[in-house]
């Protein structure tokens, strides 16, 4: 069975000591800063994780947490003060905002180029264009994993379970950019569980534990898992991974797979965004 785990942890370790060797070989300390608003308590074991990584490999991080009050033209007019501030190289702001927020207005409002979350508008936008100076990190993630176990996806036939804007649509471009067919299933489609049993890479990023069973798996799929779905003390994904494992050819295991890749490429888009202001970083 080892042989079959895509192991995030192991892949997003390359990339980590990768960058931090390059941020030793520039004279800029690359700096991050995080946005924050509100006390969701997710959010605020997410912004740890990320700080405590981009440290480790010598990004420096500020972290900006505002009372979930603030206003949006507040919260907009922080964001330009970033902006205008040449030692900023990259700008996160956490996912969710308060309703009162208009999140659309908020990633408009970051610069192109620190926006390494990749999902402003205009970065969008570059993306499906094929001139995307960044792509969201999960995205990003998901295609280094696949492609550590088959490096050209020419002709293989491709489905995304779950049609975000974070995952789903953004991972369907790049599938199709690296020559897949590539199929979008979601909560009104038909026939789901045939349409994924056809499928050589199979993305489940829907939010519903368990829900890709064997019924699900064509013999020897790469199957890729983005859910995080708390049950009880447990996390588990959106596949069932013990019924899906003997059918499966490679698949990443929850915790462990993407999420691990998803805070590897936010350090990489960010020295991807030191070198787009400095043109200090190839």
């Amino acid at each position: 069975m080892q042989n079959k785990i895509i192991d995030g942890n192991f892949q997003s370790k390359i990339l980590r000591d990768k960058i931090a060797s390059d941020v030793l070989k520039i004279n800029i300390r690359p700096k991050l800063s995080i946005v924050l608003v509100g006390n969701n308590p997710a959010s605020h074991i997410y912004v740890k994780i990320k700080t405590k990584r981009a440290q480790e490999v010598g990004i420096e991080t500020e972290l900006h947490i505002f009372d979930e009050k603030i206003t949006n033209d507040e919260l907009l007019k922080f964001i330009d003060f970033l902006n205008q501030d040449d030692s900023v190289h990259g700008i996160l702001v956490q996912m969710p905002l308060p309703k009162h927020i208009n999140k659309n207005a908020v990633l408009l409002s970051i610069s192109t180029k620190k926006d390494v979350d990749g999902f402003s508008p205009v970065s969008v936008g570059n993306l499906h264009n094929q001139n995307a100076t960044f792509i969201p990190c999960t995205p990003l993630g998901i295609m280094h994993l696949i492609k550590s176990v088959k490096k050209d996806l020419t002709g293989m036939r491709a489905t995304v379970i779950g049609r975000s804007n974070i995952v789903g649509r953004p991972v369907a471009e790049l599938l199709l950019q690296s020559d897949c067919s590539t199929t979008i299933v979601h909560s009104k489609s038909n026939d789901i569980a045939r349409i994924c049993s056809e499928s050589d890479i199979l993305i489940a990023a829907v939010g519903i534990p368990n829900l890709v069973t064997k019924d699900y798996i064509k013999p020897g799929a790469i199957v890729i898992d983005v859910g995080i779905n708390k049950i009880g003390d447990k996390i588990i994904g959106d596949v069932y991974f013990d019924d899906v494992i003997d059918i499966v050819g490679h698949i990443t295991p929850v915790p462990g797979g993407v999420g691990p890749m998803t805070v590897a490429y936010l350090l990489s888009n960010t020295m991807r965004a030191v070198n787009l202001l400095t043109n200090s970083y190839a």
